[in-house]
């Protein structure tokens, strides 16, 4: 699969607006069918999809369902953001985000993504706030979560969490749409903490047992890999991991309490 048929398939309502525009700039000469003469890849995404030919502008007007490339390119860009704000790029953050796309699409696709990636890391005016609310304008409530899980664990690939990548991380939820309880909840799997398996399942130190059960079947619902199942199979498994670390929440509280 050439690189042009890649992003043609990959993006969806991601074309367009400030997401759109940094796409551009990172495509650069990279795709070949412009200099060939042949037609946009993007514009034969949008034939390929029929209906999901939708521009930032009717964004507002519409919530067209997020797919499996939409919520990549979000991911490659706010991964770019998340990489930069300690100020340095550490490899190990790097070949985390590779790793991750290979386990999720192969390594021919995540080749792909890397090219695509390497012009957006190139770039040094993105608009964080932009991105963030094209994305929250388009892209479902369990998809965000499942962006700030991948978002701390990028963070956390050279072994530590900065105070500046715990700051963009932060603010970039707050951008998204996320609670602060939701914040914590997926920050906390990311630590090593006394208290983490509450945070998890967003409850005080001083919850009763009835209070934790509750917790845990709420959680359950937010969590379940279920909620991802329109962004494929490739992306269940990265929620999968964040349903895992609730579980585990669950039960070191189970073993504490003994109930």
């Amino acid at each position: 699969m050439s690189f042009s048929k890649w992003i043609g398939g990959a993006l969806g309502w991601s074309f367009g607006g400030p997401i759109g525009a940094i796409i551009g700039l990172a495509l650069g000469s990279v795709v070949d069918s412009f200099a060939n003469g042949k037609e946009s890849p993007f514009v034969s995404q949008g034939q390929q999809r029929g209906q999901r030919q939708t521009t930032y502008r009717t964004q507002s007007r519409q919530r067209v369902q997020t797919e499996s490339g939409d919520f990549e390119v979000s991911l490659l860009i706010l991964a770019s953001i998340v990489i930069k704000a300690d100020g340095k790029q550490d490899q190990r953050e790097l070949d985390y985000v590779r790793q991750q796309f290979v386990g999720m699409y192969g390594k021919d696709r995540a080749n792909h993504a890397f090219k695509l990636f390497k012009g957006i890391n190139s770039q040094d005016n993105i608009s964080t706030r932009q991105v963030c609310l094209q994305i929250k304008q388009m892209m479902d409530h369990a998809s965000r979560l499942q962006l700030m899980h991948f978002l701390f664990g990028i963070a956390k690939a050279d072994g530590t969490v900065t105070e500046d990548e715990v700051k963009q991380i932060y603010t970039i939820a707050g951008y998204l749409g996320i609670s602060s309880r939701d914040y914590d909840s997926i920050k906390a799997m990311f630590y090593n903490s006394k208290d983490n398996a509450y945070k998890i399942l967003e409850i005080e130190k001083d919850a009763t047992v009835d209070q934790i059960k509750k917790a845990y079947r709420t959680m359950a619902k937010k969590y379940h890999p279920d909620r991802v199942i329109h962004l494929g199979k490739d992306h269940q498994k990265g929620a999968e991991e964040k349903f895992r670390q609730m579980q585990d929440a669950y039960e070191k509280l189970q073993k504490e309490l003994r109930f």
